[in-house]
């Protein structure tokens, strides 16, 4: 298998493991956390599928999201391709992560009426867009700013970073606008201000976290090639041509972007039915959750930090096998220990939040480590691609399971066995593993393992 050394840039740029660099690259994980966490998960779905909104918002929303992740799927790849060849990621970047920050500001316009529901939805789809292309660069800098031996921590801080920072902006925002019934400035639910105003302050959040990597990683002008701008048809055509070339040099590349598509999904299926789970299987009541939802952000970027050693020091691969294995073993016990109550769900759904973002980071830097240089973007464009293209798995398996539950107890009410679903959780996450089990890694070089001085 090639091991050749990529080309880097001058060590002098790259001798330390968490200077500036590191931490502005960071920084933008903290600021556009508020997108996901606040946005995607706590308070603006919750906001838009609400009864003010009419019946059927929560179909609508489902359409919407899936229009926006088909439109990541074909847009991805290409726009990442195109940002390798203009040598201006940064610069893409920024343009990307401006459209965010417009859209989530544009989304305190959105009052709680069927009458504002599809313009609300249309918002949520654009930034949902516009973050997944902005990623694509983001993640595309992780080699510019870190070394074969240092990758898995560097990779780990910004998920870290990601998950405290979405914390933090909840927690703002819940007890200084959602929870009190009269907040900072007076502001209360009236007409929906407290979320509109929330929306407002997601839009300065990470528009202030974005600043410093925009400012600090700045194009690299030498790293533009000559080619002619290509159109869309031909952009595809070189898209499918290094499609073959990967698989070609090393087809465990191809392999690990579907693989990793699978247990991707699984993880974030964790996420976004843990707090259904919570609430429909074991009684946690709304503040419980949030409460359980702040724990396992916590504790998921902690421990996504702390495992970015292991993954310099035992490889990517090892780290995805060992946090999915403990994945499936807690999302088990969490089905056959379920008549214990709460305590069980608090114990192994933590264990499982420790896990997740591990898996999530580690599998960011497998990837980095296989890639040829110039064609990260285009790689992670990829990346993004084949998590949109399996993206139903998780949703499709949770439901499988809550009616195979239903019909071997003979319950009535599917909400009475919904417990089953973390079974199509844990069988996506073991299907993603089966399917990385094969997949080589990339040997690093020794020179690479020589541990370098953090600052």
């Amino acid at each position: 298998m090639d091991t050749t050394k990529r080309s880097s840039p001058p060590a002098p740029a790259r001798r330390r493991a968490f200077g500036w660099p590191v931490y502005a690259w960071g920084l933008w994980d903290w600021g556009s956390a508020a997108f996901n966490a606040v946005i995607t998960t706590f308070v603006f779905t919750v906001y838009i599928t609400s009864d003010a909104f009419g019946p059927g918002a929560d179909a609508k929303l489902g359409w919407a999201l899936a229009a926006a992740g088909l439109l990541v799927a074909v847009l991805a790849p290409v726009l990442g391709q195109g940002a390798d060849r203009s040598g201006r990621r940064t610069f893409w970047l920024g343009v990307n992560t401006a459209a965010v920050v417009v859209v989530s500001a544009s989304l305190a316009l959105v009052a709680p009426s069927p009458d504002y529901l599809w313009l609300g939805l249309v918002l949520l789809a654009a930034g949902n867009v516009f973050f997944e292309l902005a990623s694509v660069n983001y993640n595309a800098m992780l080699n510019t700013i870190s070394t074969p031996a240092t990758v898995g921590r560097v990779s780990g801080l910004g998920w870290g970073l990601g998950y405290i920072g979405g914390i933090v902006v909840l927690l703002i925002v819940y007890f200084g606008l959602i929870n009190p019934e009269v907040g900072v400035f007076g502001i209360t639910d009236a007409d929906g201000m407290d979320v509109r105003i929330t929306m407002l302050v997601c839009a300065a959040w990470t528009l202030l976290f974005s600043i410093p990597v925009l400012l600090t990683i700045r194009d690299d002008k030498s790293a533009r090639t000559k080619t002619p701008r290509a159109g869309i048809l031909d952009a595809y055509r070189l898209l499918f041509r290094s499609i073959r070339t990967l698989w070609g040099r090393d087809h465990h590349t191809v392999f690990f972007l579907g693989a990793s598509a699978v247990f991707r999904d699984g993880l974030a299926g964790v996420f976004a039915f843990g707090g259904v789970i919570a609430a429909g299987s074991f009684g946690f009541d709304p503040g419980e959750v949030i409460i359980f939802g702040v724990a396992a952000n916590v504790v998921a970027g902690l421990a996504t930090i702390a495992f970015g050693v292991l993954d310099d020091r035992i490889g990517a691969k090892r780290v995805i096998v060992l946090a999915l294995a403990a994945m499936i073993v807690a999302g088990t016990g969490v089905f056959f220990l379920y008549d214990y109550g709460a305590t069980v769900f608090w114990v192994l759904g933590l264990v499982l939040c420790v896990f997740v973002g591990p898996a999530q980071s580690a599998s960011r830097t497998f990837l980095a480590r296989l890639i040829p240089a110039g064609q990260e973007g285009e790689i992670f464009g990829l990346y993004a691609t084949t998590g949109r293209a399996v993206s139903f798995l998780a949703p499709a398996a949770f439901s499988t399971f809550i009616a195979l539950g239903a019909a071997l107890t003979g319950v009535a009410d599917s909400d009475d066995v919904q417990h089953w679903g973390i079974l199509g959780i844990v069988l996506v996450l073991a299907v993603g593993l089966a399917l990385l089990l094969p997949v080589r890694s990339r040997t690093m070089p020794d020179s690479a393992l020589v541990t370098t001085p953090a600052s």
